[in-house]
């Protein structure tokens, strides 16, 4: 199963990665793309968790690795207030 990280720019100037084991995160998302933050947050909870179910219907378990991205992802972003926050996807790589 293809697998692939993904960057994002927090509204911080941070940026940190996060793994996929599926390129579905590339229907949700684009390299240089800015999004607002509660956007993000609905598109990467959903790919993600269509990311895990692909490795379910094929292993017959979740992702665990996916399962912890979302759940960093989630927390980094309860930092920034979500009215004014914008993260960036700044590049996908295998």
């Amino acid at each position: 199963m293809p697998e692939m990280m993904f960057g994002v720019r927090w509204p911080d100037f941070s940026v940190t990665q996060y793994y996929s084991p599926s390129l579905v995160i590339q229907d949700y998302f684009a390299p240089g793309e800015e999004v607002e933050l509660p956007d993000f947050l609905t598109r990467a909870r959903t790919a993600l968790n269509i990311a895990s179910d692909r490795v379910k219907a094929k292993y017959g378990f979740s992702c665990s690795r996916a399962a912890a991205s979302l759940a960093a992802i989630e927390k980094l972003a309860a930092k920034f207030p979500a009215a004014d926050a914008r993260v960036t996807i700044t590049e996908f790589s295998p």
